[in-house]
Order: C-alpha cells, then sequence, then structure tokens
C-alpha cells in the first residue's frame, strides 16, 4: 500500500452533476487517510451546484462551494488556495475517475524526487486507448497544428501535432517533460503557493501550460506513466467557434507573456 501524506484536491465544476459526483465518489473511495477534497462549482446554469451542496457524498473530507458567477477555470482552482494545508495537491478534472489510489502514489514519488515540483499520471480514455496529453512546449505553430492535425491525418500538421505531443518519444518510463496538462496536475502545495496558482486573466484554454511555466522555475516537470486513470476528455474547440476564439485569445496572451521559445526536451 502506498505510504499516505497530507493530500488535497480539487475538482472546478460546470454543470454535469452525475459525471462530477462519478469523479467525487471515485477519489474518495481510491484515497484514504489525510485527504481535503474541494468541489468548486462556477456558478453551473444547470443546478449542478445546488445539487452539490444537498448531495450527502458520506465523507467530511469533501468541502463543496458555490460560486456566484463563472469565473473561468484557473480562478476557480485558486479559490482553495489559502485553504489548503497540505504537502501535495492535485488539480483533477470533473471527467476524471480513478481506479486505484494514484494520489498516493504520485506523492509518493514526488517525495522520492524532490526536484520535481510538479508531476502527472499517463491517462487513458474509458475504452482504453492511450491519451496524448504530455507535451512541448507551445509554440504557435504547434498550437495551429495541434487544432488542424486530425482533419490532416499524414500531414504537416499531423506530424507537427505528433512531435507537440511527443509522440516521437518514448513515454513508458518516468521524464521530463515542458507542459503538464490541466486534467490532472500532482503539484508540491508550498510552491503552487509560492507562485500564486494560475494566472486568473485566463479564462479558459493555456492556462495549464502557464502554470507549468511557472513551475519549471521551482522545479522540474514529469510524467510518471506508471501512474494511471481515466479521463473522458471532452473537449473540441476547434469544432466550436466560441471557444476557438477563446482559445486563441489564451494563446495570444501566453505568448504575449512567455515569448515565442524553443523547447528544450
Amino acid at each position: 500500500m502506498p505510504e499516505q501524506y497530507s493530500l488535497s484536491a480539487c475538482i472546478v465544476s460546470y454543470c454535469d452533476y452525475d459525471e462530477v459526483c462519478a469523479a467525487v465518489r471515485s477519489i474518495l473511495q481510491y484515497t484514504p487517510g489525510d485527504l481535503s477534497l474541494y468541489v468548486i462549482d462556477n456558478a453551473s446554469p444547470d443546478g449542478c451546484g445546488d445539487k452539490l451542496i444537498h448531495t450527502d457524498f458520506g465523507d467530511p473530507r469533501v468541502q463543496v462551494i458555490t460560486l456566484p458567477e463563472n469565473v473561468g477555470f484557473g480562478r476557480g482552482h485558486n479559490t482553495v488556495l489559502p485553504l489548503l494545508k497540505s504537502r501535495f495537491h492535485f488539480i483533477l478534472n470533473p471527467d476524471v475517475v480513478l481506479h486505484d489510489d494514484v494520489l498516493h502514489k504520485l506523492a509518493s514519488w514526488l517525495d522520492a524526487h524532490p526536484r520535481v515540483a510538479m508531476a502527472t499520471p499517463q491517462l487513458y480514455y474509458p475504452d482504453g486507448r492511450v491519451q496524448n496529453l504530455p507535451r512541448r512546449k507551445p509554440t504557435p505553430w504547434l498550437l495551429f497544428a495541434r487544432q488542424l492535425a486530425p482533419r490532416f491525418p499524414g500531414s504537416p500538421f499531423d506530424r507537427g501535432d505528433r512531435h507537440y505531443t511527443m509522440q516521437d518519444e518514448d513515454l513508458s518510463q518516468p521524464r521530463p517533460i515542458e507542459f503538464c496538462t490541466g486534467s490532472f496536475m500532482a503539484v508540491r502545495t508550498e510552491i503552487l503557493q509560492r507562485v500564486g496558482g494560475f494566472d486568473e486573466e485566463y479564462f479558459m484554454y493555456v492556462e495549464d501550460a502557464d502554470l507549468t511555466q511557472k513551475i519549471l522555475r521551482e522545479g522540474q516537470v514529469f510524467l510518471v506513466p506508471q501512474c494511471h486513470a481515466v479521463h473522458a476528455w471532452h473537449r473540441a474547440p476547434a469544432r466550436d467557434a466560441g471557444k476557438f476564439k477563446m482559445q486563441l485569445v489564451s494563446m495570444i496572451r501566453y505568448f504575449k507573456k512567455w515569448g515565442i521559445q524553443k523547447g528544450s526536451i
């Protein structure tokens, strides 16, 4: 059994009550010991937040906080920063489901690798397919290729996307990455608080790349593939004009802030 640590975790919800409950219950089921699990509802218009407030999860370790307006992904997660007293904190999407004690496994791995500040497990689709989420440092070309690759298999866009998502590397062993997905982040709580969490100027998209760059100033960021979880991954901004526009705004902010830098791995 993995060694137990003081842990905290946060899910930011926006609609889809049943999915959020499945994520919460899986975390509670597979994570014994000292855990503070926060569910922040971003003013879900379908009443998800009110339902969550009145849901008895049968575990005092979960706390639901409903926000009066949708403040976005990063700001929603930052809500809990002043409350955290854990050693390791987990940023989780509401469409992630655990099937073992992956939180303690990642905490144990981080504890054994003091130079690593943040880590992510290997994520899988519900049907067992691997999700190619570890990424290199973004460039405008790589982000553009990311949007067009699925429509042009075998094209330069597809090759750019495969390079961006590190499919040209051996990811069967732990290795450093330059872009940790916001779907599942494990980070040392002290470091997350020191860097101020997410940049709240991003409403959605690329805020995880931004946070990764801040964390990289404090230590390494790693993929830990021997740890894993299931992630439904509903996102498809290229097929939604409004979301794609939001992503472009975030991309512009990211490159203004960090510049166009060549990756190092």
